[in-house]
């Protein structure tokens, strides 16, 4: 499967941006979907991530009330609302796929990566 993540811009903290995830090539439907991000100078981390049918949805305690994520199996897209947005959630987001029905936080268990999108959040 490949991966397309976009929507990622320059917004003042306490905006919110809509981050997208188009999937081509194998069932979109039949991945667990994840969001990560990496900040300058730091390791990659997790997000956010949902199980195919969008029962099993899981959060990092730093985006959670903040960000919501989604999916549309008709239109193979992932989604990540983010609202009140702080500087520190300024960092490249990345998707992610993983084969399997397990929710994970783990990014080495994603098989498959997007490219990022960029985020920066102004004070």
């Amino acid at each position: 499967v490949q991966l397309q993540a976009s929507g990622g811009g320059l917004v003042q903290a306490g905006g919110s941006l809509r981050l997208s995830c188009a999937a081509s090539g194998r069932t979109f439907s039949s991945y667990v979907m994840g969001w990560f991000r990496q900040a300058p100078g730091r390791e990659r981390e997790f997000v956010s991530a949902i199980s195919w049918s969008g029962g099993n949805i899981y959060y990092a305690d730093s985006v959670k009330g903040r960000f919501t994520i989604s999916r549309d199996n008709a239109k193979n897209t992932l989604y990540l609302q983010m609202n009140s947005l702080k500087p520190e959630d300024t960092a490249v987001y990345y998707c992610a796929a993983r084969i399997g029905v397990e929710v994970t936080t783990i990014q080495y268990q994603y098989h498959y990566w997007g490219q990022g999108t960029l985020v920066t959040v102004s004070s």
